[in-house]
């Protein structure tokens, strides 16, 4: 059975564990626990937890450099673009809300920018983690640097489930059945929908 490699994007240390930016991490240690897999040290410079259906990654090189670990999994593990799904942060998909798409633009985020320079590709699966856009004029560097708020820890068990959930679907259904059975079931925190 050809694996599929799932890539979670985050940085490194405790110090940035709850932030915003590590959504994609949060993803994975639950891909992980639902496999009852352990992440190890890889030589790719990722943590890398094996299962029978996908490699779990979670490059350790900071998020602008996710590429290079990325790469060298997929090398690795002879695995192409088309079996590959990145997890990541959305500033563009408000908090509650997880989409699963293929390709497209990269939207400022640093990871995605990286790993699409790397396989000279943007044709791979995402699995964008809504994060919503920052309150006022606050920089969005610095706030996908910080933790989620308060409010938002209380669903964030829910979300990191779901979004686990849309990754497996992902890899058994395909993209479009995905979609159809997932981007209607949004989490409305804050409100009805708009």
């Amino acid at each position: 059975m050809d694996r599929w490699l799932i890539a979670g994007l985050g940085n490194p240390g405790p110090e940035y564990a709850g932030n915003r930016h590590n959504a994609g991490f949060m993803v994975l240690d639950e891909l992980a626990a639902r496999a009852g897999g352990r992440f190890k040290a890889h030589k790719s410079r990722a943590e890398v937890c094996e299962t029978r259906a996908a490699i779990l990654a979670k490059p350790l090189t900071y998020m602008n450099l996710s590429g290079g670990p990325v790469k060298a999994l997929s090398d690795f593990y002879k695995i192409g673009p088309e079996r590959l799904i990145v997890v990541h942060d959305e500033l563009d998909v408000p908090y509650g809300a997880l989409r699963a798409k293929l390709g497209g633009g990269d939207n400022g985020h640093n990871g995605l920018k990286s790993i699409t320079k790397v396989l000279a590709t943007r044709d791979y699966l995402r699995v964008r983690f809504g994060i919503g856009r920052p309150p006022g004029r606050m920089d969005p560097a610095t706030f996908v640097l910080r933790d989620f708020a308060t409010m938002e820890r209380k669903d964030l068990p829910f979300l990191v489930d779901r979004a686990a959930d849309i990754v497996e679907s992902l890899m058994t259904r395909g993209l479009e059945a995905t979609q159809n059975d997932f981007h209607r079931a949004d989490l409305h925190i804050s409100g009805p929908p708009r």
